[in-house]
């Protein structure tokens, strides 16, 4: 969704307007520039820059970030990935902090369907076409999981050896960093997270963030994804903490009602499959059998509450001053509540 540029948000124009003269975007420094605030997620900053018929992505970190918004590092991936893989954002330009205070990076605007919650529910997409979008969207991460990242140039980009015990300690790391409640399932769900970490990985290009509205279907037919977007957080790893991740997002219509307010995306609508379906047809279509399941599934919920408790975090102190981040404290003690819930249970499903 866009929207007009939220106050606290607001970018230099002037300097932006001069970077793109410089670099031959924009013909004429006098013609005028709009630009509008992408309103959906929590972590960068992302605004459409409309002028003289053309229309671009700019993407920076918020303020007071430090932890996983390095511009730099995100575009480099991008610039790799349009090397050899069809649905990643054209990359454009970089720009250094010197031009408005923070790096930020410009790519192509993808046009298509994103599947926000909004925007789901204004489709009135049917159980058929969840089916259909539930299995595209599977196929396209299986598909990036094998992308040959040494041939694109991206093997420097994460140390696949020790990944899962680092993300891990980090994930932990990060939470104490940012901790502003007493939460008491927040150590236990640690301290077994450290204690029940798989032996054994394989290791491939991961995007870290992959859900339905980090894709680009081209239109309603789905039968094909365009575009991903978000790579902030794409690394080297193991693919099953990725889907670890993409699980934990992975809302069900069957689920409690907690954990449908904490996680509300199009996956709870009739027709997506539940989480153990979609890990059967992982499992059936890449040979993989996953072994530590409920690892993974708690690994992606801990590190999602990580994420919104940082985010928190900056609200608190008054980096930012988005009304939509003032009760997130609470999302974190959800999904903390969810990850030990799954642990007791020894289950993804069924949690309460």
């Amino acid at each position: 969704m866009i929207q007009e540029v939220r106050k606290g948000d607001e970018i230099d124009l002037k300097s932006i307007k001069s970077f793109l003269f410089e670099n031959r975007l924009i013909e004429n420094p006098e013609n005028k520039i709009l630009i509008k605030q992408f309103s959906n997620g929590f972590s960068n900053l992302t605004y459409l820059l409309q002028f003289e018929k053309k229309e671009f992505v700019l993407r920076l970190p918020p303020k007071g970030a430090k932890f996983g918004h390095d511009m730099k590092r995100e575009f480099k991936v991008l610039l790799n990935l349009n090397k050899g893989f069809d649905k990643a954002p054209k990359a454009i330009l970089f720009g250094s902090d010197l031009i408005i205070g923070r790096p930020f990076y410009i790519m192509e605007n993808v046009d298509g369907v994103i599947l926000t919650r909004k925007k789901a529910f204004s489709m009135n997409i049917s159980s058929s076409e969840y089916k259909k979008i539930a299995s595209t969207w599977l196929e396209t991460f299986i598909e990036l999981h094998k992308i040959d990242y040494k041939k694109i140039g991206l093997n420097d980009l994460g140390k696949p050896l020790g990944y899962v015990d680092r993300q891990v300690k980090n994930w932990g790391n990060q939470y104490l960093k940012a901790k502003t409640d007493e939460i008491k399932e927040a150590e236990k769900v640690m301290n077994w997270l450290e204690k029940n970490k798989p032996k054994k990985h394989k290791y491939s290009l991961i995007h870290n963030d992959y859900k339905y509205d980090n894709v680009v279907f081209p239109n309603n037919s789905w039968d094909k994804i365009k575009s991903i977007l978000d790579w902030e957080m794409c690394t080297i790893g193991d693919p099953l903490m990725d889907f670890g991740t993409s699980l934990a997002y992975w809302t069900m219509e069957s689920d409690h009602k907690n954990i449908k307010e904490v996680l509300n995306y199009p996956t709870v609508n009739h027709g997506n499959p539940s989480r153990m379906e979609l890990v059967d047809i992982y499992e059936s279509k890449t040979k993989i059998k996953i072994n530590d399941l409920v690892f993974y599934y708690t690994y992606g919920l801990f590190k999602i509450s990580v994420i919104v408790q940082q985010i928190f975090l900056r609200y608190k102190i008054g980096l930012t001053s988005n009304e939509k981040f003032k009760d997130l404290n609470k999302m974190t003690k959800l999904l903390l509540q969810i990850s030990w819930q799954s642990i007791q249970k020894n289950r993804i499903e069924r949690l309460f």
